[in-house]
């Protein structure tokens, strides 16, 4: 009891400290770095296209968001282009691009201070194809060391942290669409806990024939030949999604960290919370009730109520019913209120934990720049969603933006960011 009651003491300190975010790093179809992102997400840029990694001609689905003038060298120490998959390429490329924004060099502070917390939801799937097709044509000499790594969730974390000597609490959080919100609230634990900056978000790579075949058993993979026809959150069309590759980093802070350091402050981690449907593990909860749970807590999380919520950064399946599902709890939630709701992905692709890690970047630059970016290729929005979804980029005054994720196999999470006043 005695614990019990010094554990209450200390939750108020514990719980009253609210990270920022000081830097943003984009590896994505959109582009590489900040504003070649958020350019081309508020152009309307279409970065879905035909799938040229390999020849998808054999599969029902051609279509994905490709990442165009990546290239690894130019962002990744060779010594890891060995080790790693793709997708841990493009996960420490984004996490330089991170770093370098928010001016903040590891190296200058005690090596327990930072911390390394991912979202991931495919691995290192390319890597382990290639190695998996050398054990069964040329036996297992032939099949690289690095297989039993490259291929791990956790790979990414681990590499950056080797890469730049972080030895804070780290981890990886592994729930597919929702875990680049899932990474940033652990992010946010972490910090409560006493360290003082966390690299947080997601990253992924799953455009390989192994990948797609894995993507294509979910049976809600857009199988349209046409890009203007494949990935249309709450559209009329919309007839499944399109997978893509790429993802964001966050460097999350302790304020007064980042206060010490006179750091430039995007906003503030205000509030999260996170649901399981508990329903079957392929197939959709019936209603939309968790997920509404989950956005409801998020914005109580924040001391905060639906009115407001100047913006919702909607998960956007892309499914007639899953878009149907989120329309409904955001309607819930916002009690006929007619907020603001976009889902620039459509431009992309679904990128899995990338994607919610991707889209509370967008949401911070939505709050930069008080604009509001556009649904991603939204021809005709479904009648039967009655959301005030935004049809083109237009000025607005955000202060607060919420943040909807999903994951295959039931995962809700929402996560709340705020302007901070810059005094």
């Amino acid at each position: 009891m005695a614990a019990a009651r010094q554990d209450q003491a200390l939750a108020p300190s514990l719980t009253s400290v609210r990270p920022v975010v000081t830097g943003l790093g984009v590896v994505a179809p959109s582009g590489i770095g900040v504003e070649e992102h958020w350019s081309s997400t508020l152009r309307g840029d279409l970065r879905v296209a035909p799938i040229t990694r390999f020849d998808p001609s054999r599969y029902d689905a051609t279509l994905a968001g490709e990442i165009l003038g990546f290239d690894p060298e130019e962002q990744v120490d060779k010594r890891y282009l060995v080790q790693t998959d793709r997708w841990t390429w493009i996960g420490m490329a984004a996490s330089r691009l991170a770093l370098a924004d928010a001016a903040y060099d590891p190296a200058a502070h005690e090596p327990y201070a930072t911390a390394v917390v991912f979202g991931s939801g495919s691995g290192g799937n390319g890597f382990g194809q290639r190695e998996l097709s050398r054990l069964w044509t040329r036996g297992r000499t032939a099949v690289s060391v690095y297989q039993s790594i490259a291929w791990f969730y956790a790979a990414t974390t681990g590499q950056t942290s080797i890469r730049h000597g972080l030895k804070g609490p780290s981890g990886v959080v592994v729930s597919d669409g929702a875990g680049g919100l899932d990474s940033i609230a652990q992010a946010r634990r972490v910090i409560r806990r006493g360290t003082a900056t966390v690299l947080a978000g997601g990253a992924e790579s799953g455009l390989t024939p192994y990948a797609l075949t894995c993507h294509l058993s979910s049976g809600r993979v857009s199988t349209a030949a046409v890009a203007a026809d494949g990935y249309k959150p709450f559209d009329a069309r919309a007839n499944g999604y399109v997978p893509g590759e790429g993802g964001a980093t966050l460097i999350v802070e302790d304020p007064a960290a980042a206060a010490a350091r006179g750091a430039r402050v995007y906003g503030e981690i205000a509030g999260y919370a996170a649901t399981h449907d508990a329903a079957h593990p392929c197939r959709p909860a019936p209603d939309a009730r968790w997920l509404a749970t989950a956005m409801r807590r998020a914005i109580a999380d924040a001391g905060l109520t639906p009115d407001d919520i100047d913006v919702v950064f909607a998960d956007g399946a892309g499914s007639v019913d899953l878009d149907a599902q989120e329309a409904a709890a955001i309607r819930a939630v916002f009690a006929g209120r007619p907020v603001p709701v976009t889902a620039p992905q459509g431009l992309v692709g679904r990128l899995c934990a990338g994607g919610s890690a991707l889209a509370v970047a967008s949401a911070l630059l939505s709050i930069r720049d008080g604009v509001l970016p556009a649904v991603g290729n939204l021809d005709t929005p479904h009648p039967d969603h009655d959301l005030h979804l935004v049809r083109q980029p237009r000025p607005a005054t955000v202060r607060v933006a919420l943040v909807n994720a999903r994951g295959y196999g039931g995962f809700n999470s929402s996560l709340v960011v705020r302007a901070v006043d810059p005094r």
